[in-house]
């Protein structure tokens, strides 16, 4: 998750005091620390068996100090730092992949919605051991994601080691990646709003989809499920937006930093979008950072009912840091909490209902005897009477198949959910 800050100068004054006591001790154990940099900087200047440019060496220094911290803390040299200003704004070259790195390896946190990576099938929970042959282990993340982007329509050979199977390679073609991470749909007289990722449009693109699903269904409208499957998340001020939009007050996330006077209370303003309808998120292990700052949001103030499996537990805030000509440093500056003091780091988001993805298959059974087998049955007196049965009815049947779509069983659990919760209302109110 990047939090954005605005470009700031700072004037600093040197003012020159004595140093005595603890201080000047600290003070001259870092100087001694950095004169031990300057000699192995020195020395792999003079002596490496190829000439390393000082900028590389620098750099190179400064990435390694920032990602022995942590796995998301990371120098990005002017180039990555633009493009991650591209990526935020919703578009971006590459794969379509959001990645991380764990025991040495680029751990898959989610393929993106309709991008080359997602459709190749890689699926959250993948290692990516070598790119075009070569290992992984030993590459920063920074490195190892630098290397999977290139020029559009070239392709990369991404070796994968998925939990059950044997390694295997996928050649996927890199692509402009266009994110639209927000879309709407309409499952009967359920919303279906699906967020990819927090990008700077997502807040409007939630309350876009709202207004058509009020449009096409009007009062018809029973409920909302908010998909953040696969969302590894985006911005913070966007995860706030999104999470506002169904509150009408309370706290959707604090931040606590090393100093407490840093630390961040958000609250919500009054104004649902669902109207107080019945909401179900659907989370899973690719949902991570500001997709459980929502999920953990609504749960705690009741407001939703999270369904689905673990979310991945990023549970820090990093800033982004402008560095004058050289790029910027991501550095994680805070810890995130829900409502109710959770920390989620390490551990998720877990679903008050928990569904795993499942597929399933009717069991043919024999048609058994029933009443109306039984000589001289009496009929239905409601029973409407019999229609001719023209038509091409095998046919519509195949047309319909064809056209038929994958099955999402939490998705179903969902919509299930949505439309029992609806009838209970319905029922206690009248």
């Amino acid at each position: 998750m990047v939090t954005r800050i605005l470009a700031a100068t700072a004037v600093f004054t040197l003012i020159l005091f004595p140093v005595t006591g603890n201080a000047q001790k600290n003070t001259s154990e870092t100087y001694r620390q950095l004169d031990l940099f300057g000699d192995v900087f020195e020395r792999v200047r003079a002596d490496y068996v190829k000439k390393v440019g000082d900028e590389d060496l620098i750099e190179s220094a400064i990435n390694g100090m920032l990602t022995s911290l942590d796995p998301h803390s990371s120098y990005m040299s002017p180039k990555r730092f633009k493009d991650m200003q591209v990526q935020t704004r919703g578009e971006f070259g590459g794969l379509g992949i959001e990645v991380t790195m764990e025991n040495g390896f680029v751990k898959v946190v989610s393929p993106i919605d309709d991008t080359p990576a997602f459709r190749a099938g890689l699926k959250s929970g993948d290692y990516i051991t070598h790119l075009d042959d070569s290992p992984v282990q030993g590459l920063t993340l920074s490195e190892a994601v630098e290397k999977m982007r290139g020029l559009v329509n070239s392709d990369l050979k991404l070796t994968i080691r998925r939990e059950g199977r044997e390694p295997f390679d996928v050649t996927i073609t890199r692509a402009v990646i266009k994110v639209r991470s927000a879309r709407w749909r309409t499952e009967g007289d359920i919303g279906y709003l699906r967020l990819t990722s927090f990008t700077e449009q997502s807040d409007a693109g939630i309350a876009n989809g709202m207004k058509k699903i009020k449009e096409k269904l009007g009062d018809k409208l029973k409920g909302v499920v908010l998909d953040l499957r696969n969302n590894p998340g985006g911005l913070l001020d966007q995860a706030i937006k999104v999470s506002d939009a169904f509150l009408n007050r309370g706290e959707i996330v604090s931040t606590r930093s090393r100093r407490a006077d840093d630390a961040q209370r958000f609250n919500a303003k009054k104004g649902d979008l669902a109207e107080n309808l019945p909401i179900v998120v659907l989370i899973n292990g690719g949902s991570a950072s500001a997709s459980e700052i929502v999920a953990g949001a609504l749960q705690d103030h009741r407001r939703a009912v999270i369904l689905g499996t673990q979310s991945f537990g990023k549970g820090s805030v990093q800033t982004i840091i402008p560095l004058s000509g050289h790029g910027a440093i991501r550095l994680t500056t805070a810890h995130y909490y829900t409502p109710s003091g959770r920390s989620i780091q390490a551990k998720g988001i877990t679903p008050d209902i928990e569904v795993k993805q499942a597929k399933l298959e009717t069991i043919e059974q024999g048609r058994g005897r029933r009443e109306a087998d039984l000589r001289g049955a009496l009929k239905n007196p409601n029973a409407p009477k019999k229609e001719s049965e023209k038509g091409d009815k095998s046919s519509d049947k195949k047309g319909a198949k064809a056209n038929e779509k994958p099955f999402d069983y939490q998705l179903d659990r969902a919509l299930g959910l949505i439309r029992g919760i609806s009838l209970y209302n319905a029922r206690v109110s009248n």
